[in-house]
């Protein structure tokens, strides 16, 4: 027969366990309210709310050998759950058993404050009968028995932006605004002017430049940069001024017109200043793919799959793996760092020809300006919009343990707008994916210095950048010897000390920079042709194509973490990434000089043109897809080849 709610109370809350000091720290409406749902559960036909919260506690499921220890149980669902006097809601208990760590989710009243909850946890308040609903995990899983609380988190029912989080929001509108505004009256001008039939008498009074609305003529809006202005040294020009404030005001509006600068992304022909190196546009797709399915493979390993030893034992022993993750961490970030060294050689040397050949300081404040003009408006909008998304949206219950991460944005903010955030320890970057801008920064800051010296003197040239390269490459294989790096993922996510001291550091992973500084000196100033006979072209081609196979295939050779300093891991670290480099300078060098065959057909289609444009805003957004698609899921997903495989396809053909 069912209890009485009275005698429950006198049962539950009535104990000299709830009399104690710990236990007074809950409130009485909080006890009053779990003594109530805690009731209700027992009888023989409990109310519709209490079953909705009873179900909602995570429950043990299979596999915990596997990795399934988490019981995040169902958010919604307690959400959903309306009690006579107090709703649902739902907190995650952290907890570690041995060596196991997992957290379960509860459904209490919303009259329960977070402390409180913890409170109710450790003194096991939370029972059904004589069961408890947090249990441990069974001796048989685990040698503890004994249940250690972490913390507890409650995941917030509104949304209760601060002054940063509408701040950032502010910046994300206006940004998307100016387009969008300057968009509708470009559209409206174009439509107004098509109107006209014949000029008017009145438009030959205006300044040439100007149209009948005192606006810029834009018959040359194919330009991407968008610098129309009024002729100044027309002697026919109006003497009120030569760039009316109207119209300057109409000029830079259609300068941010989709209008104006779709044709410069969708444009089929080359992006790359003064044409050539058109294999360099499918290099760039390719590697922003294979990093887009790194990421898509790595970070829902992260927190929230629930076989997470089955995946890893499983990409440890089949070296096919070795080409989601790229084996020795993410190449493609190196063949983007040849390319920036390549491409800022170029626009460098470029720039001081037409500076008839001086290179002054404000030509190189001036080239670094663009560079940070070109980079920082996409950077600051996802940052702000990432800061912003935190604020806005109602996460699941495995969002919590990035908050941590994402949210020293408003601490460290600055690292980011100064583009030193690799600089800082890896758990304190703002937006994590981010350290690659300000590595990327800081390589091309060097490129004025030496091209410098290739113009003082070649040899001095030629020692400066072997011993930046040496430096490099001992810094490297020092640093993985001591603190016994691995070389191989997914060792290397577990190793706090490869992303902290290795993997995001200039000192670390300069070489790939300076080689492409290199190539582009060379193809930039070259006489001649390098290549002269096909066998040159094919002996080259068989070393390049043989040391990227080389490279990929040691890291699963070296897939073990060294527990002692170990030299084939010093030295792979250390040689691996300046060796990739080369190979992929080789490619570029073969496809440049006529002896790329049918690799430079491919790399050159127009294809890869409007995608090459885009790949940088690619690169910063597919991150915050991803993190969206993991922090709303509500249950954790399961490894498995087809699942994986689906994810990382759908967002490669959706970013």
């Amino acid at each position: 027969m069912a209890l009485s709610l009275v005698s429950f109370l006198l049962l539950v809350g009535g104990s000299a366990e709830l009399e104690n000091t710990q236990a007074s720290a809950v409130s009485q409406r909080c006890m009053k309210d779990t003594n109530t749902f805690l009731w209700e559960i027992t009888q023989d036909k409990p109310k519709e709310y209490a079953v909705l919260m009873y179900d909602s506690f995570g429950k043990m499921g299979s596999n915990v050998e596997g990795g399934n220890a988490n019981r995040p149980g169902l958010l919604q669902q307690c959400r959903s759950a309306n009690g006579p006097s107090f709703s649902g809601q739902y907190c995650q208990v952290f907890l570690r058993q041995g060596t196991v760590q997992y957290f379960v989710g509860v459904c209490v009243p919303d009259s329960c404050r977070e402390e409180e909850v913890q409170i109710l946890v450790l003194y096991d308040r939370l029972r059904f009968g004589q069961m408890s609903l947090v249990p441990p995990l069974p001796s048989i899983l685990v040698n503890q028995s004994t249940q250690e609380m972490i913390m507890t988190h409650c995941l917030p029912q509104t949304i209760a932006p601060d002054a940063s989080d509408v701040t950032c929001l502010s910046v994300c509108c206006i940004m998307v605004a100016v387009p969008l505004a300057a968009t509708l009256f470009t559209a409206i001008i174009r439509w107004q002017r098509n109107r006209e039939v014949s000029p008017t008498v009145e438009s030959s009074r205006l300044s040439p430049g100007l149209n009948l609305y005192g606006t810029l003529n834009t018959n040359n809006s194919s330009s991407s940069d968008g610098n129309s202005s009024t002729s100044e040294g027309n002697d026919n020009t109006s003497p009120t001024a030569p760039c009316f404030p109207r119209s300057c005001v109409f000029g830079c509006l259609q300068a941010f017109s989709l209008q104006n600068t779709s044709q410069g992304v969708f444009s089929a022909s080359s992006s790359i200043p003064g044409g050539g190196y058109s294999s360099l546009n499918g290099i760039r797709v390719l590697s922003l793919l294979w990093i887009i399915c790194g990421h898509s493979a790595q970070f829902p390993v992260i927190n929230n799959i629930d076989n997470y030893k089955n995946w890893k034992k499983t990409v440890e022993s089949s070296p096919l793996y070795v080409l989601t993750i790229s084996g020795p961490v993410f190449l493609a970030v190196d063949t983007f760092l040849l390319l920036g060294g390549l491409l800022s050689a170029r626009s460098l040397l470029g720039s001081i020809d037409r500076a008839e050949d001086k290179l002054s300081p404000g030509l190189v404040a001036n080239y670094l300006f663009r560079r940070i003009k070109r980079i920082q408006p996409l950077h600051l909008f996802i940052m702000c919009l990432t800061i912003g998304l935190i604020s806005l949206v109602q996460w699941g219950p495995y969002w919590f343990p990035f908050i941590d991460t994402l949210m020293d944005c408003k601490a460290y903010w600055w690292a980011n707008l100064l583009l030193i955030s690799n600089l800082l320890p890896v758990h304190e970057i703002c937006i994590p994916w981010t350290w690659y801008l300000s590595l990327d920064f800081q390589c091309y800051a060097t490129t004025p210095l030496l091209v410098y010296f290739y113009r003082l003197n070649k040899g001095v040239f030629v020692v400066v950048a072997g011993g930046l390269l040496l430096m490099t490459t001992v810094a490297s294989s020092v640093i993985t010897a001591i603190m016994q790096l691995p070389v191989f993922q997914p060792s290397t996510m577990t190793s706090e000390n490869y992303v902290l001291c290795y993997y995001v550091k200039p000192y670390t992973r300069y070489g790939p920079f300076l080689i492409g500084i290199l190539t582009g000196i060379y193809l930039t100033t070259k006489k001649d042709q390098l290549l002269k006979q096909k066998w040159q072209a094919a002996l080259g081609w068989f070393c390049s194509l043989s040391v990227m196979a080389l490279l990929v295939g040691l890291a699963f050779v070296l897939r073990e973490t060294p527990d002692h300093p170990s030299l084939p891991h010093a030295l792979y670290q250390g040689l691996h990434r300046p060796l990739w480099a080369l190979a992929v300078s080789w490619i570029v060098l073969a496809c440049e000089e006529g002896y790329g065959g049918f690799i430079k057909r491919l790399l050159s289609l127009s294809f890869w043109v409007p995608l090459s444009n885009i790949s940088f805003a690619c690169y910063l957004i597919h991150p915050v897809f991803i993190i969206v698609y993991i922090g709303l899921q509500e249950t954790p997903i399961h490894y498995s080849d087809i699942n994986f495989v689906s994810i990382s396809l759908i967002n490669l053909f959706t970013r």
